[in-house]
């Protein structure tokens, strides 16, 4: 009894917490049934502290208390710890102080994957493959872990920090002493010309800086001579819903709503529509998605395909249809609460239903299974009309209005090959090798072949890195890795979207895509007031409005 005495105020803080500090205690009938609630929880909490076999945590318990809570809810609604929601502030924001590396550790040793263009560590000439073995004179043992490495490599802009770097070809270690500055992190990485009067833009997430991003990108094409935009949203898992709303913004007329959110608060409910900025990008958009396609990223798509001002191409989006407010705790962890639900222009909620399913787990695997939902469930979806009169359907992702599979998967070995960064590795040496050759971009071509001996020395690599292959494999495999070892050197010479271009050669749904202009072209023109169509231009026989 003495024991329980002594639990009871910690119990009661707890539930006064949650009772008060939530402002849960609105009506006496819920007050009385929540402190029921709280009661029963804190008898088992006493429980399991007094009597359990051996002595509990404390904070796991409370952890999966917490966890058990919120998955009561939906899959989205998630308790965030402190240095998770640290690294989500800064994916948010866009940018963090540092010095400008992608890095791993590995062998034991801090090596440097890549500089980031524009960063002190760029300016200076750190390259990759370069291992840092000192910072500000001391050196790092080989239990060295990724959050060390923050520690000692972040800090706030302006102030210096000292490493000490071993290269390969270099005899001696090289000094550099490095001001740290604010980095920013790319939501629009890649941004290129992939055909002529086609522009290519990838955007991976939805951060604060993304419009920005966006704008500076369509203007730089624009000066190359673009006309057409093909617009990836593969692999996007959302972010920021005010990004979503000002990328769709720059390509939608006035005053058209781009997307609504419904909840239970008032503070919830909001509609947003296109101003009157000038469109920078007035020629027929293609959109690209996939089962990763998310969130934010399918407010985008849905926008653009309900208000028909750009073709969607790919596989069925995951169907994310609910808005998370990110609010700060105590202890710096967040909780990442659902408060409102989202719908496209049309109406459509596209959140899948997420009740049948075990786990989270379970829930996001199902995104992945189908390229496109069959007749016999399309029949059972709400369907809704575009701007225009084309039929699309809600209840579970954006569905593309033309189908374009998934690249093939890669096989074991070439997955392996990734992994353990054989592409990278090589290349090191390839580099160090061949210290001062002067090369272009097209040096590394299509045309480029590996010699007898460049295939000697990658299998050497495989060997010491214990990748299981065989020389019916490694025929297999040829134009892959040539294809890799290319788009490795294009990117440490010259940066990361050469290396991207490279790697996108031989991606058949993006090939696929660009084969659709002539159709986005003429859904352009039927959202300018042409005859109401079907999918993709398609005359459309049925009707159905949508009622809430």
């Amino acid at each position: 009894m003495s024991r329980l005495r002594n639990l009871g105020p910690l119990l009661l803080a707890m539930a006064l917490a949650l009772v008060l500090g939530f402002g849960l205690a609105r009506g006496l009938s819920a007050t009385d049934d929540l402190r029921n609630q709280l009661y029963l929880f804190s008898q088992i909490l006493y429980l399991v502290q007094n009597n359990y076999v051996e002595q509990p945590d404390n904070e796991k318990l409370m952890r999966g208390a917490i966890d058990g809570m919120l998955k009561s809810l939906d899959p989205h609604t998630v308790y965030v710890p402190e240095q998770r929601a640290e690294r989500m502030d800064e994916e948010f924001h866009g940018e963090y102080s540092g010095i400008g590396i992608s890095f791993e550790i590995r062998d034991g040793f801090i090596t440097v994957l890549a500089p980031l263009e524009g960063t002190p560590s760029y300016r200076l000439g750190i390259r990759p493959g370069d291992r840092i073995v000192m910072i500000d004179g001391e050196r790092m043992p080989s239990t060295v872990t990724n959050q060390d490495v923050f520690k000692r490599l972040r800090g706030p802009a302006g102030t210096m920090v000292h490493v000490t770097i071993e290269r390969e070809g270099e005899g001696q270690p090289l000094e550099f002493d490095i001001e740290r500055a604010k980095i920013p992190i790319e939501s629009v990485p890649y941004a290129y010309m992939i055909r002529p009067g086609i522009g290519y833009i990838r955007v991976t997430r939805f951060a604060q800086t993304t419009a920005d991003e966006l704008d500076k990108a369509i203007e730089a094409l624009r000066g190359q001579g673009m006309k057409s935009l093909l617009l990836d949203l593969r692999f996007n898992s959302g972010g920021l819903l005010s990004q979503a709303v000002e990328v769709l913004d720059a390509f939608v007329p006035p005053g058209k709503r781009l997307v609504y959110t419904r909840g239970r608060i008032s503070s919830a409910n909001a509609e947003y529509f296109s101003s009157d900025r000038a469109k920078p990008v007035e020629g027929p958009i293609v959109v690209l998605i996939d089962h990763g396609t998310a969130s934010a990223s399918e407010i985008v798509a849905g926008g653009l395909q309900d208000l028909d001002r750009g073709l969607v191409a790919g596989t069925t989006s995951f169907g994310k249809g609910l808005v998370q407010n990110q609010m700060r705790l105590s202890n710096g962890s967040k909780l990442l609460l659902t408060i409102a639900k989202y719908y496209t222009p049309s109406g459509r909620l596209i959140q899948r239903d997420y009740s049948k399913f075990a786990d989270s787990q379970d829930y996001s695997e199902d995104a992945f299974k189908e390229d496109a939902p069959q007749d016999s469930v399309l029949a059972k979806r709400p369907k809704f009309k575009t701007a225009a009169g084309r039929t699309v359907f809600g209840g579970g992702g954006i569905i593309p209005d033309v189908v374009v599979k998934d690249p093939p998967a890669l096989t074991r070995a070439q997955m392996e090959m990734i992994q353990k960064r054989l592409f990278f590795e090589w290349t090191t040496h390839y580099l160090a090798a061949r210290k001062g050759a002067r090369w272009t971009p097209e040096s590394f071509g299509k045309e480029f072949k590996l010699t007898p001996a460049d295939w000697d020395d990658f299998a050497k690599v495989m060997k010491k890195r214990e990748v299981t292959s065989s020389d019916s494999v490694l025929a297999a495999d040829r134009e892959f890795i040539e294809r890799r070892l290319r788009a490795e050197v294009a990117g440490n010479l010259w940066g990361s979207q050469e290396s991207y271009r490279i790697i996108e050669e031989d991606d058949p749904q993006l090939e696929g895509a660009l084969q659709l202009f002539p159709q986005a072209s003429e859904l352009l023109a039927l959202s300018a007031g042409g005859r109401p169509t079907g999918k993709a231009g398609k005359p459309d026989k049925g009707t159905e409005a949508h009622k809430r």
